[in-house]
């Protein structure tokens, strides 16, 4: 080991090893298809026009927005003796079982510090639900982003490796997806936990609350499974020092990511604007998808009478249903994707360095150097 580096060994990551740290992606997204198809319902049913329930959704965008290059920043720079991603991903583990417990037990929390159960806002329901919906997106991204990068970081040099570990990750969030709006267009979930019925929870909410229960349980199994078989080297604080030094650290934080735009090659501002316009398509239809067929197709109605609420409530189920056959789709085109770059010739991976969650890995001879991170 060199004075002021860490190195690692350039060995092949076993494929298992891959999939364990991928399948983290299954319950992220099983979170977020929750939130798709049952979350702007269900606040609507402790009272909230629907026009604010759009509103809930924003700070998710700016979450994401701000918390991705920070953490993508931080977990470069991580010296704990437990490696650079896992702190991350044990920490964004913490949270979103936190929020999947208080989205799933609002109702119950409401009702227990002065709810009544024949209002029509609830509205200490509707502050813990807010606050754990707004906490899952926190600890998504938490969870996303450093498992991006340790996957970056086990696949080394291997440039197929990566493209290989990317769609196994792309992979298991349509199967997250699946599950997420399986669970959503169920009606009777709610039956493997009896105990789950309360005075002020019933069938819908106690579907959610089984849904909140088997996220936690799915969560725990994936995360534990990826943190304990994957080790990561501790990076030492005299090459971070160095590095920082060497990098022009002194340099504000959001003028490095500003700088970034200005360096960026043409390909890549080129794929920036396409997502970001495929985001802007496709997010309004997703954030109200099912909530707009329960209503316009089905002509129900949250707070209407007992046949309007069951044809609003078979309307969400029934969109649910669409975006879990949307899912199966991903599901397959991300398995195929890698076979026909292979045939039909892939730029995805070009030149000596690979820019991936954050960091630049140089090329070296036997062993690679920690990546130099910006």
């Amino acid at each position: 080991m060199e004075s002021g580096a860490v190195l690692v060994e350039q060995s092949p990551t076993p494929p298992w090893k891959i999939m364990s740290v991928s399948s983290i992606a299954a319950d992220v997204q099983f979170a977020w298809a929750l939130q798709i198809s049952l979350l702007t319902p269900y606040i609507q049913t402790l009272g909230v026009a629907d026009s604010f329930s759009a509103l809930i959704w924003i700070y998710g965008a700016f979450s994401g927005m701000v918390l991705q290059p920070i953490l993508g920043y931080k977990s470069d720079r991580c010296t704990s003796r437990f490696g650079r991603r896992r702190p991350f991903i044990a920490a964004g583990t913490a949270l979103a079982c936190l929020s999947f417990i208080l989205i799933g037990f609002a109702k119950d929390i409401g009702y227990l510090t002065g709810d009544s159960v024949d209002q029509k806002l609830k509205p200490r329901a509707v502050a813990v639900f807010v606050l754990g919906f707004w906490l899952i997106d926190v600890a998504n991204n938490t969870l996303q982003g450093p498992c991006r990068a340790l996957l970056a970081d086990l696949c080394f040099l291997d440039h197929r490796a990566m493209q290989t570990a990317m769609s196994r990750f792309s992979f298991f969030m349509a199967v997250g997806n699946v599950l997420g709006y399986a669970a959503g267009a169920s009606s009777h979930i709610h039956n493997l936990f009896p105990w789950a019925r309360t005075e002020s929870c019933r069938v819908n909410c106690e579907n959610l609350k089984a849904c909140s229960i088997i996220a936690v349980f799915l969560l725990l199994l994936v995360t534990l499974t990826a943190i304990f078989s994957v080790s990561e080297v501790q990076l030492s604080e005299e090459w971070v020092r160095k590095q920082f030094n060497n990098n022009n650290e002194t340099m504000l934080f959001i003028e490095q990511v500003v700088s970034v735009f200005h360096t960026m090659k043409k390909p890549m501002r080129l794929l920036l604007v396409v997502t970001f316009l495929t985001w802007l398509a496709w997010f309004p239809f997703i954030l109200m998808g099912t909530d707009w067929v329960g209503k316009e197709v089905f002509g129900g109605k949250v707070q209407g009478d007992k046949s309007s609420k069951s044809r609003y409530e078979l309307g969400v189920r029934s969109g649910s249903m669409g975006m879990m056959v949307n899912s199966l789709v991903v599901a397959v085109a991300s398995l195929a994707i890698g076979p026909l770059t292979r045939v039909m010739g892939s730029q995805l991976f070009v030149g000596w360095r690979v820019d991936w969650g954050g960091c630049d890995y140089e090329e070296g001879r036997g062993v690679v150097e920690q990546c130099t991170c910006r």
